[in-house]
């Protein structure tokens, strides 16, 4: 439970953060595409966006709204295992470097999404690591300083390992690393991951931590262990895929016990939905099925407070950036994933500003000041 008489800090905005939105009062929140600032521009953190790169250099529009707007870029599945190694001793570099080669021509910073992760581990490593858990582990260390090794002093930052903890509650998630290899195989990625890259900032990443504060207490608790025994994690990642009804107030308590930690934090797969779902494939709950004004507003001021939140509790020294996870409802990858229609992103389906775009915007230029 989150006590009410949490110690929040105490900032003085031009606009209150956690209040009900009012869409009359909101009137920057529904500027035209001519008033675009970028949002890099006006942002004191690296902004980012997560992108399918092949995508991304053949769509001209995107690309250009993708410059105007980002400063660092991360692959949506591009550089997950599966892609990476597909198969035994085939390593396929081509869309990694494409990426990276991107991130350089435009001046992104690239950020490595990820190293380990249940989900995108090949159907040859799971075959053959179920066999022999010795095996396994090497290839783990192998791979890992084989792979930051090859993009040592590229890539800015890695998500280590992604989803180690169940979806709720305070258990680590039961996965074919976890089963073969039990909890430490975390500690032992990001001391290999170390070990190839030690200037790269080292992050545990993973969902429902910003809502979820069994969760979270889990993961901080990982994190107090990994830290009294030397292991390298620099930071924590809050995937913040969000929902409209993801209370400020717990967002901000959640943001706050991460930071006391010390370690950076990056929101790093950011999107916000109206409708709901179960985190399973295909498990979506479609409570609206059409966007109207009012909630486009609404979802605006979200962004605005997310943002808000972000730079007025997260200690500057501690702030990675934010990405969002894709920027355009016609890419997101929720309507595919959950089988529901929403509109998540700040972007539309015509790649036109949404008013998420313009409270996102406000978040980065309302002037802030901590007492």
């Amino acid at each position: 439970m989150i006590s009410k008489k949490q110690n929040y800090p105490q900032i003085k905005i031009i606009h209150v953060i956690l209040i009900v939105f009012s869409f009359t009062a909101c009137k920057s929140l529904n500027q035209k595409s001519t008033d675009l600032a970028g949002l890099k521009n006006v942002s004191e953190f690296p902004i980012g966006t997560a992108i399918n790169i092949n995508k991304l250099i053949n769509d001209e529009a995107l690309m250009a709204l993708q410059i105007s707007n980002f400063n660092s870029i991360t692959a949506t599945s591009d550089m997950k295992m599966r892609e990476i190694l597909p198969a035994e001793n085939q390593f396929n570099w081509k869309k990694a470097d494409t990426i990276l080669y991107y991130a350089n021509k435009h001046k992104q910073r690239l950020f490595g999404h990820n190293l380990i992760w249940h989900s995108s581990t090949p159907k040859w490593v799971e075959e053959k690591g179920a066999k022999d858990n010795v095996w396994l582990g090497e290839f783990m260390k192998e791979y890992i300083h084989k792979y930051v090794g090859r993009y040592k002093g590229k890539v800015a930052g890695w998500d280590v390992v992604n989803e180690a903890f169940e979806s709720k509650g305070s258990e680590y998630r039961k996965t074919f690393w976890y089963n073969n290899l039990g909890k430490e195989y975390i500690a032992n990625a990001f001391r290999y991951a170390h070990e190839a890259d030690p200037a790269a900032v080292l992050f545990y990443n993973d969902f429902n931590i910003e809502r979820d504060t069994t969760k979270l207490d889990a993961v901080l608790k990982m994190v107090e262990e990994f830290k009294k025994e030397g292991v390298p994690i620099h930071g924590i990642g809050f995937q913040m895929h969000i929902r409209m009804d993801t209370p400020d107030e717990v967002i901000a308590y959640s943001l706050k016990k991460a930071a006391e930690t010390g370690l950076q934090i990056h929101l790093s797969e950011v999107d916000i939905i109206f409708n709901t779902h179960n985190d399973e494939r295909s498990g979506g709950i479609e409570n609206y099925s059409s966007l109207t004004n009012e909630m486009k507003q609404a979802q605006a001021e979200k962004y605005k407070n997310l943002v808000l939140m972000y730079r007025s509790i997260v200690p500057k020294k501690q702030q990675f950036g934010i990405t969002l996870w894709d920027f355009t409802d016609r890419d997101s990858w929720i309507k595919g994933f959950f089988n529901m229609k929403d509109w998540p992103t700040i972007y539309d389906d015509d790649l036109k500003p949404k008013p998420a775009y313009f409270g996102f915007l406000e978040g980065l230029k309302v002037k802030i000041e901590k007492e």
